[in-house]
Formats: C-alpha cells, structure tokens, sequence
C-alpha cells in the first residue's frame, strides 16, 4: 500500500495509485479526459491511455456544436480506438452519423449500451447494419426531440425488428420523442411485441401506439418488468387496459403520470424562450448606431490536426 500522507501535508496527485487515478478521472467523463486530464503528468497520461478506462464512453454535451473548439466525432473516435474493442457503453448525443455508428459497431462486438440521442443524421439503413454487428446489446436507447412537426422521425419497423433478431439479450429499449403528430401508429409496437420477447424495460416515450399495439406488446413480451408510456396519448386506458396492464407488469407508467424525472421535460420550452430571447437581442442590435468590432486571440482548432492532437499522448 501507498505511504500514508502525513497530517498538514499536501498530497502528490501524481503519486496515486493507478486504481484509484482511475477510478477519479471516470467520474469526469471522456471529453475531460481527452482535452485536459491526459495532459496533467505522465503517470495520468499512462491511466488515460489504458484500454480499460475506455469500456465506457460518454460523450453527452450540451454546448452549441457548431462553436465547439474541439470535434466531438473526431475525439470520440479516438475514445473507441483506445478502447481496443472493449468498449461495452457508449452515450452519443447530437453528433451521432451513419459513419460513425458504422465505425463503433465494426470495433465494439461486445457493446452491451448503446443510446443515441437527438441524432437524427442516422439512416435506418445505417442502423439496421449496425446492429448486426452488436450481437451482445442488452440496452438500446434512442431518443429524439424535434421542435415541429416537419422534422419528425424514429426507427422504422423493420429497424426494431433486426435489433430484436441481432440482439437476443436485449432487455432494455428506450425509444422516445416529444409527441407532434395526432395520428396512431402501432407499427413500433407491433414491430417490437413480435422480436423483442425478452424486455424487462420499455419506455415509449411520446408513442404514437394505440390500445392494439399495447395488447401486443402485452402478449408478446411476457418477462415486462417495466412499462413507461408517459404522453402516449392514443392509449385508452378506461375499462380494462388498465388492469391488465397493471396485471402484468410491477411498475407502470400512464400517459398522464408527471414526466419530472424525463431527461428532456421541459427541454422544448427552454428551446422555445431562447430563440424569443435571440429574436429580442438581434432587434435590440439592429437599433444600436455604433459599431462594435474587435480582434479575436481565442483558441482555433484545427480540425485537420485533431487527431495529432490526441496522438501525441499516447507516447
């Protein structure tokens, strides 16, 4: 064991042992540890670089893409190399592309995790051919959130149908949306009653399935431990859908229940507020007369380097 640090003393964080180092810079997240903890000392940097810090990887971010001074899908890349195809979870949210999704499932068979968050640039297409490659999903997340009707979107049918052939032990699906459209649709669910007999957890958030799609999933996902259809608002649960669901599964969540703990309630109106704050904020400039202008000595990142810029640790 490491000598005990003596009373009135300042600890050397470079002298940790390996186990607890790591055991700190995961709490922090890949995006810390690639920009800032890999450069603090050596002995961190040789942590950092270990594959198995890397078996999970979260990339959630909530900053403007756009003006980030680093790339996410460039960085991320990097994230699922060191993992030396351990990587068993990974969160993308935002930045997640047909590519992308390729690269983690050619290099990542024993992904266990995956959620895919507002990452409306992947094809079902892309998805389907992903998930074949994931043999061993036991958790699938995917989640949009879209401010009008016009950019909706969700998996297909029949890209819940080859998750449930490719991945035997999936257990957990999450697949919601803010709810825009008016119309029932009980192709997701009738999709997932007939490949998914495992589930013990599902959440449909924002669902478009009506009681038949319900019953559905009732009959053909016997082990359902979990049921969360929060605005799921075309389910009718007067008469006996109530008791049946309640019949079946422990917990159940109903169309109406309160939706505080939903990663993304509220997220709609904040969105809404800023964009009248932004439109309030360009008509306030328009009327200014001066003319402001400044020089800029911030950081610019260098997309072609980027990579280099991770590379370099790894000596």
């Amino acid at each position: 064991m490491p000598p005990v640090m003596k009373k009135g003393r300042h600890g050397n964080w470079a002298d940790l042992p390996p186990e607890l180092t790591s055991s700190i810079l995961l709490r922090i997240g890949a995006i810390e540890i690639l920009e800032n903890a890999q450069r603090v000392c050596r002995s961190w940097r040789r942590v950092c670089i270990d594959p198995s810090m890397w078996r999970k990887i979260d990339m959630r971010n909530h900053g403007d893409l756009e003006n980030m001074d680093y790339d996410l899908k460039i960085m991320c890349r990097h994230a699922v190399d060191r993992s030396q195809g351990g990587l068993e979870e990974i969160d993308i949210w935002y930045f997640g592309t047909d590519d992308f999704l390729n690269y983690i499932a050619v290099r990542s068979s024993k992904l266990r995790s995956l959620r895919l968050l507002m990452c409306d640039s992947i094809t079902d297409k892309a998805f389907m051919e992903a998930v074949v490659k994931l043999p061993l999903l036991e958790h699938l997340e995917v989640s949009y959130f879209f401010l009008n009707e016009l950019s909706y979107c969700s998996l297909s049918e029949e890209c819940l149908k080859a998750a449930g052939q490719s991945c035997p032990n999936l257990k957990t699906l999450k697949l919601n949306r803010e709810p825009k459209l008016k119309y029932d649709d009980d192709d997701e669910a009738l999709a997932i009653a007939e490949s998914m007999p495992g589930l013990r957890h599902l959440q449909l958030f924002g669902n478009r399935l009506t009681n038949t799609g319900l019953n559905a999933i009732l009959d053909g996902c016997p082990h359902l431990v979990h049921l969360d259809l929060r605005k799921c608002f075309r389910v009718d649960f007067d008469g006996d859908m109530a008791k049946r669901c309640l019949e079946r599964v422990k917990e159940l969540r109903q169309p109406y229940d309160p939706t505080d703990d939903y990663p993304f309630d509220g997220f709609e109106r904040t969105i809404e507020e800023e964009g009248l704050e932004e439109e309030e904020e360009e008509e306030e400039e328009e009327e200014e007369e001066e003319d402001y202008s400044y020089d800029s000595d911030e950081y610019v990142y260098d997309v072609d380097n980027c990579s280099d810029r991770y590379d370099s640790c790894d000596d």
